[in-house]
Parts: structure tokens; C-alpha cells; sequence
């Protein structure tokens, strides 16, 4: 039986649109810091990335568009894809006041992903994603289509196991879970200090989303093997012992750099992985005959 998404993504989108102004109110002055050279990018998906001057890339679910104006910044030509309207209407303000050209699509991804002409080097994607997303293969065949053939695909994300993580240890959702999992209080307010390198303000406090959300939980396995049937050869992947400007749960220690790891005396787990898969062009009949 086909899942009935859209109406999910829907929900989603609205969501995202309540919560938007909430996570920016935190953000002192960005579009300053992102003109005057500033970068929202962790070092880890920088890494995965390599050397982006000259390259087109598509950054998938953009949100705000803050890492897509930093990748343009350093020399790619950037188009951001999001679900929610008021995350695209922040995004294009950020490009007007920093000054720096990207081109900003207000798109449920699928969609995009499935209908646009343009074709990429590079498809980024990163914390939070595929979370909010209700097929995986679906997802995966997009990206290798929009992909120029050896192009890449460098995603960094939350470790599906820390949303089974509390403070006391293993007491938050299933690893296996297959059903959308319904956040009655939607999008939060996640937006702490370590995610605002221009500065924090205190801005909205004791936000309360009036629109519920939902979730997707799916693991490292599925994640990889959905990319693999799309056709895609697995370059990297890495699992990351800390969660780079996101306290997923309650008691985790700050580190150095804007990150987060569990709490004294539990033991060391993965809170985040990253991979790089690369096209070879050469989309299999099965998979191509999904497309038409």
C-alpha cells in the first residue's frame, strides 16, 4: 500500500512556517556576519564537501538558507530547495542584505527534485532531513537524477539512534521505527547559542508551536541501502561521537566547537554520521522506469 504523503508534508510545511521566525529571532544581524565573510558551516560536512569554488549545488531542504549563502560564498553557485515559505522569504532577505547570490526554490522536495531541468555537481544535504521525509527511495532516486554523471552527494546528519537516547540512557523512540511518528508540538524551538555564530539574542521565549509535525525515523542502513538502489557508489561514511550545535537531549556536555556529546559516565555513541555517494550516471532500468 502507498503511503499517502503529501498531505504529511503539508502538515510539515506548516510547521516549519510557524517555527521559522521563532529559530531567527536568536540570530543576531546575519545578514552582517554572512556578507562580511561569515560561515555557518560545521568543519565536519566541510570536510565531506571538499572544494566547492566553481561547482553548482543543490542544497536540499535549505531551511533559512544560511549554509547555502555560506557554500556560495566560497566560490559555488548555489540553489536552495525548502518546503516552507517563510524559510524561503528568510532565505532571500539573507541573500539581499549579505549581498551574496543563490537562488532560493520554495518546492516540496519530491516534487522539485522530480520535475526540474537543472543538473548539479554537488547535492547537499544536512542535520535534520530525511527526518521529515516519508520515502527514502524516493529521496534517493531524486538525487541521482539531478546529478551530473561522477557528480557527489555529502550528507551530514543526526545519528538516527540519538532519538532513542535520553539522559538516562536508551529511553526515547524505537531504532526500527516504521510509522510516522506524529510531534503534537511540531517544529521546536531548537536554536541555542551554538547555532548562532553572528551572535544570540534572546528573542521568542517559551515558544509553543500551534502546528503539529511528522516524523520519519530511519536508520544508517536504510538510509545507505536507498542511495545504493538509486545507483549511487557509497564513497564515505563516518560516525561521529558528538552533535555538532544541537543538545538533542537533555543533559549532554557542551564541547569545544559548538558540540555536543552525552552525559558523564554514559558510554561514547554515535550522535551523527556523514556520508559521500557519487553518480556514475548510469541509473539502473529499475529504477529509471520509477521516473517515467
Amino acid at each position: 500500500m502507498t503511503m499517502d504523503w503529501r498531505p504529511m508534508h503539508e502538515q510539515n510545511r506548516k510547521s516549519w512556517n510557524a517555527a521559522a521566525a521563532a529559530h531567527n529571532s536568536h540570530k543576531r544581524d546575519q545578514g552582517r556576519f554572512l556578507g562580511e565573510g561569515g560561515n555557518t558551516l560545521f568543519p565536519d560536512e566541510q570536510e565531506l564537501l571538499g572544494d566547492v569554488a566553481g561547482k553548482r549545488i543543490a542544497h536540499l531542504q535549505c531551511n533559512c538558507g544560511q549554509d547555502s549563502l555560506s557554500l556560495a560564498s566560497l566560490g559555488a553557485e548555489v540553489t536552495g530547495v525548502d518546503i516552507s515559505d517563510a524559510a524561503i522569504t528568510v532565505a532571500n532577505d539573507l541573500a539581499a542584505t549579505s549581498g551574496i547570490t543563490c537562488e532560493f526554490v520554495r518546492s516540496d522536495l519530491f516534487d522539485w527534485l522530480e520535475s526540474t531541468n537543472a543538473r548539479f555537481d554537488i547535492a547537499f544535504a544536512s542535520y535534520g532531513c530525511v527526518g521529515w521525509l516519508s520515502d527514502l527511495d524516493r529521496w534517493a532516486r531524486g538525487i541521482a537524477r539531478i546529478l551530473h554523471p561522477g557528480g557527489r552527494f555529502v550528507y551530514m546528519e543526526f545519528h538516527p539512534l540519538a532519538w532513542s537516547l535520553g539522559k538516562d540512557g536508551l529511553t526515547g523512540d524505537s531504532y526500527f521505527a516504521t510509522a510516522p511518528i506524529p510531534e503534537s508540538d511540531g517544529v521546536r524551538d531548537y536554536v541555542g547559542d551554538a547555532l548562532a555564530p553572528s551572535g544570540f539574542d534572546p528573542g521568542v521565549e517559551g515558544f509553543q508551536n500551534p502546528e503539529p509535525a511528522f516524523s520519519f525515523q530511519w536508520t544508517v542502513a536504510a538510509t545507505v541501502q536507498a542511495l545504493i538502489d538509486a545507483g549511487m557508489n557509497l564513497d564515505v561514511i563516518r560516525e561521529y561521537p558528538y552533535a555538532n550545535g544541537c543538545e538533542i537531549f537533555e543533559g549532554m556536555r557542551r564541547m569545544e566547537g559548538n558540540r555536543y556529546t552525552v552525559p558523564e559516565g554514559m558510554p561514547p555513541v554515535p550522535l551523527m554520521f556523514g556520508l559521500r555517494a557519487t553518480s556514475d550516471g548510469d541509473i539502473r532500468d529499475d529504477v529509471r522506469s520509477t521516473q517515467e
